[in-house]
Order: C-alpha cells, then sequence, then structure tokens
C-alpha cells in the first residue's frame, strides 16, 4: 500500500455516505457524533483472516461498548450480500456496504503485495490456524478483491482519527486489548489535547 495516503493520528477522518444492509443510507459521521467509533474494513468474504477479526469484535462488542465505543464493519460488496455475510460472521454488529471501495480508497486502504496477502508465512500460520476453527479460504465473490487490504480506525467524536491501523499482511489484526486501551492507557474518550497516559487524580487535585 501507498503510505503516503494513509491517514495519520489526528487527521480529520473522512466522512461518506454509506449504505447499511438494508440499503438505507448511513452517514459516518453520524456514528461518531456521541461516541468515539471503532470503523472496521473487511476483505473480500472468503478470507478467513476476516471472519476470524469479526469473530473477535463480536464477541468483545460488550467490553468495546462498555469502553465507550460504537461499532462499524465495512465490506465491499452491496448490501445484499453484505447482509448475509453479516447475517454469518457478524451477527449484531453495525455493517455497511461499499460495494465501489470509495470508503476504502479514502481512509488509505489499497491493494496489498504478494507478500502482504499470499506467501508470507505469518499469513499461512493465521490461515492453518483459522482452518482448526472451520475457516476456509475461498476464492472472492464476483466483484470483490483478493489483494484488497483492511485495516480498523478509531474516531473520536471531533470527527478525527485516534487510531489508524493498517495492517502490515492479512493477519495483521490487532488484538481487543490493544483496542481497548487507549492512547497510553487514556481512555478513547478523553481529548488527547490534554496530559496522555495514567494519571494521579489525587495529586493534580493538590497541585
Amino acid at each position: 500500500m501507498d503510505k503516503n495516503k494513509q491517514l495519520n493520528f489526528n487527521q480529520a477522518a473522512p466522512d461518506l455516505t454509506l449504505l447499511n444492509t438494508s440499503g438505507e443510507a448511513v452517514q459516518l459521521s453520524s456514528l461518531w457524533v456521541q461516541r468515539p467509533l471503532l470503523l472496521a474494513f473487511t476483505r473480500h468474504f472468503g478470507c478467513t483472516q476476516c471472519k476470524e477479526m469479526l469473530e473477535g469484535l463480536v464477541a468483545g462488542q460488550e467490553r468495546i461498548e462498555k469502553a465507550g465505543l460504537g461499532i462499524a464493519v465495512v465490506m465491499h460488496a452491496a448490501p445484499e450480500a453484505a447482509a448475509a455475510f453479516a447475517q454469518q460472521f457478524a451477527p449484531g454488529l453495525l455493517c455497511l456496504a461499499d460495494p465501489e471501495r470509495k470508503a476504502y480508497q479514502a481512509y488509505g486502504l489499497e491493494r496489498g503485495s504478494i507478500w502482504q496477502t499470499l506467501i508470507n508465512p505469518k499469513v499461512w500460520a493465521a490461515v492453518s490456524r483459522a482452518g482448526k476453527k472451520g475457516y476456509k479460504v475461498e476464492p472472492p465473490p464476483p466483484g470483490q478483491d483478493a489483494m484488497q487490504m483492511s485495516g480498523i480506525f478509531i474516531i473520536s467524536t471531533t470527527g478525527r482519527i485516534d487510531l489508524p491501523y493498517y495492517f502490515d499482511h492479512i493477519a495483521d489484526h490487532p488484538a481487543l486489548d490493544l483496542l481497548l486501551s487507549g492512547v497510553l492507557s487514556t481512555p478513547w474518550g478523553q481529548s488527547f489535547d490534554g496530559p496522555v497516559g495514567r494519571t494521579d487524580q489525587s495529586k493534580e487535585a493538590q497541585s
């Protein structure tokens, strides 16, 4: 991927209108206006790593929401296809259809290299582990791209990127604990304009 097109910390998050799985328009900024948003992008529907990533988000949904975050998942498929995939692999999550991959492009998610997608030993080790869970490698459905990379972003209520996570390879999805820890343990709902990291509130009160 072209790193020059990737978003950095504190940049404005691209605000686009996508469709939910019912075909209704959803503006991304409406999802982060009241609480920070964890915005995840999948690859193609035959990708074992995407299914495993979604499994982690579904299992961790309660913890994510308790941490003050909303969740949305972007899929490069039409609403009907996204609905069928979401019902099986992302039940309970808000899933958005982006068949033209306009959000992928806006967020700097492009086609990966052969090393990132196919021949990396870490990828094959992850595929083997996923296979033990019953996830099989399958070709992408028509209109989807096996080279498409995924990513995860946390966006603040001011519409700024608090965490841009670009995968080094397709098995590089972050652990849930990393997504919940904030920046140096600063909660995602707290502004990063002041002190960042854990602070001793009692000492601050005395100073």
